[in-house]
């Protein structure tokens, strides 16, 4: 049986003024056409905005690579998922019949979704302040926990480390192209994991930084993989 919104709404540090833009943020697109799909796409925006702001105070010191890296760690779909799961959120999903049975509540897109729904939801409600103040307040912990040791290290180290955390064999770089004079010369390198299929083409004016930038390529896409 579908938990009541409301309950979750308390649960949640809630109260919309308009309590059917929350039921429609809970609302996937298998249950009919009134769905929360333009609450996601909206949620999305804004929640990547307050983080990135957020982050920005937090590291006055840190590069826009490093801040993308720690924003891209908290708000991809295994994160969002998390906090979906943290609060039973997939306990008062509406689906449709196919996705129920399926068990799509317990599904890490559909979660995050959700997530990403209730804050454009909130937005429409009561704007960016109440949004802003719940989005800090949601992630505190994990904003929290966070340290530029790891993020500071160069793309290469941090996508070997990651290779190595998952036991898997560490990302191959070929060179496919060297052009140009001795003196300006551009090289072409592309970068492969096993955890795609997708490779990744990075250039730079020597070979170790044409590599760091498939790495920190490669980074991206992975990180895109799990939103």
């Amino acid at each position: 049986m579908i938990k009541k919104p409301e309950v979750l709404s308390k649960k949640l540090g809630l109260t919309f003024n308009n309590p059917r833009l929350f039921t429609m943020a809970l609302t996937h697109r298998s249950a009919g056409s009134s769905n929360n799909e333009r609450l996601e796409f909206l949620g999305d925006s804004i929640l990547g905005f307050v983080i990135a702001h957020k982050l920005y105070e937090l590291f006055p010191g840190a590069s826009e690579g490093v801040l993308s890296r720690l924003r891209a760690s908290l708000v991809n779909q295994s994160s969002l998922a998390e906090l979906a799961r943290k609060h039973q959120l997939g306990d008062y999903l509406l689906l449709g019949s196919g996705e129920l049975k399926s068990g799509g509540f317990r599904r890490d897109s559909i979660l995050s979704d959700a997530v990403e729904a209730i804050i454009g939801a909130l937005y429409n409600d009561q704007g960016m302040d109440a949004c802003q103040q719940w989005i800090l307040q949601m992630f505190a912990e994990k904003l929290k926990s966070l340290s530029l040791d790891n993020w500071q290290k160069d793309p290469k180290t941090q996508l070997q480390e990651l290779m190595q955390s998952k036991k898997m064999d560490l990302p191959d770089y070929t060179l496919m192209t060297m052009s140009g004079l001795a003196h300006e010369q551009t090289f072409k390198v592309k970068c492969t994991t096993p955890l795609t299929t997708e490779s990744c083409i990075g250039m730079g004016n020597s070979r170790k930084k044409a590599e760091q930038s498939a790495a920190e390529l490669m980074l991206e896409l992975l990180n895109k993989d799990t939103k």
